[in-house]
Order: C-alpha cells, then sequence, then structure tokens
C-alpha cells in the first residue's frame, strides 16, 4: 500500500470522524450532561463496531473482486452513488438538538453497559455497513498485496483515529459546548460534509477498477 493513499485515507477519516453526525453528538451530549468518563466508553464501544463492519466488507469485496472485475465495478459505482446521497442528505439535514440538561439520576456507571450500549448503536446500523462498502474500497491499492489485507488495515487506521477524535471530543466537551448553538458553526460543519462526501464519490467514480 502507498504511503499516499494512506494518508489520503487517514485524512478523509479524519474529516469524516470530525463532522457532526448521529455518533460524535452523541459522544458529545453523553459527556456534557453525564461525564467524560462517559463519552469514552461509549466512544471505545462505537469505534470497536467498526471491526465488524470492516470484516463484513473485506469479506464480501474480496469475494466480489475475485468472482468478477464488472460485478465489482458495479458495487463501485453504486457506492458512490451512495456518497453522493449521503452529501444529499447532508445538506437538507437540519440542526441537531441537543439536550444539555443532565439526568444525574439515571447516569450509568456500568463500564460493560455503556461499552455494548456503544457497540450495539454501531453493529446494528446498517448505514454504517453501507457507507464501509462504498468508502473502502477507492482506497484499495492495484498494485499492493492481498485486497483482504488491504480492507483490515484501512479499517483498523479508520477505528483508531476514531477512538481518539471521540475521546478528545468527550474530554473537551465543556469547551466545544459553546459551538452547539451557534449558528454559523453548524453551517461551516454541513457545507464541509457536503463537500467531503461530494469529493469521495467523485473520487471513487473516476477511480480504476482493481
Amino acid at each position: 500500500m502507498e504511503t499516499e493513499l494512506i494518508l489520503s485515507f487517514l485524512g478523509a477519516s479524519i474529516l469524516l470522524t470530525f463532522m457532526p453526525g448521529p455518533d460524535n453528538i452523541f459522544v458529545l451530549t453523553e459527556s456534557l450532561t453525564k461525564g467524560s468518563r462517559n463519552g469514552i466508553i461509549i466512544s471505545l464501544g462505537l469505534c470497536s463496531g467498526i471491526l465488524i463492519h470492516t470484516i463484513a466488507a473485506a469479506t464480501g469485496i474480496s469475494i466480489i473482486i475475485r468472482e468478477s472485475a464488472l460485478v465489482f465495478s458495479v458495487i463501485k459505482y453504486l457506492g458512490a452513488g451512495y456518497l453522493f446521497y449521503l452529501a444529499f442528505v447532508a445538506y437538507k439535514e437540519k440542526r441537531y438538538h441537543i439536550d444539555l440538561n443532565p439526568d444525574n439520576d439515571n447516569v450509568d456507571k456500568s463500564f460493560s453497559k455503556l461499552f455494548r450500549k456503544g457497540f450495539l448503536m454501531n453493529v446494528l446500523n446498517p448505514k454504517v455497513a453501507l457507507f464501509f462498502m462504498a468508502f473502502l474500497p477507492q482506497f484499495i491499492s492495484p498494485n499492493g498485496f492481498n485486497v483482504t489485507y488491504q480492507l483490515l488495515i484501512l479499517g483498523f487506521i479508520f477505528m483508531i483515529q476514531a477512538i481518539l477524535i471521540f475521546s478528545i471530543i468527550s474530554i473537551l466537551s465543556g469547551r466545544l459546548s459553546i459551538y452547539i448553538n451557534n449558528a454559523k458553526f453548524w453551517k461551516i460543519a454541513k457545507w464541509s460534509k457536503i463537500a467531503v462526501l461530494s469529493i469521495l464519490g467523485l473520487t471513487l467514480t473516476l477511480s480504476e477498477s482493481i
């Protein structure tokens, strides 16, 4: 795998992880209302679910590539279409409503319960599975080693950076709260997400088949 390809993947992953979405907004809300510890543990659970989606994507994509280059090309364009669809959804997206009223009487302190909560949120979300099927293939190197291993490495990189960013969000939740009701922040975040998803979709459309 080329260093440039890995760096491109890492940059795109960081941008996507920082963009306001259900997962990082949930982590931020939990951290603000129930403490950074809760946010970090839930983050670990959420990001652990990435392993499941990565294994599924790596297995499925590898089989498709091995069986038919034509079918993989179709899957690639469907993936690009899905990324463009996500950009459209981001365009139609309304500002998230975040309830910052702490529910101190219902603060779960159990590590296993918090971890399981985050893990199941991620694993049982079909949108995450679709995203990985669309996102990962464009960073596969035609000249690299086994496709399955490449996908697993990419998924592991995505998981590690997501854990770090979600943990930072949890720790800095108090300082980040000033942006929550800032209309300018949400506008910038919205158009940034649209741009990133559109560029990813375009890149996948123009990329060469494996």
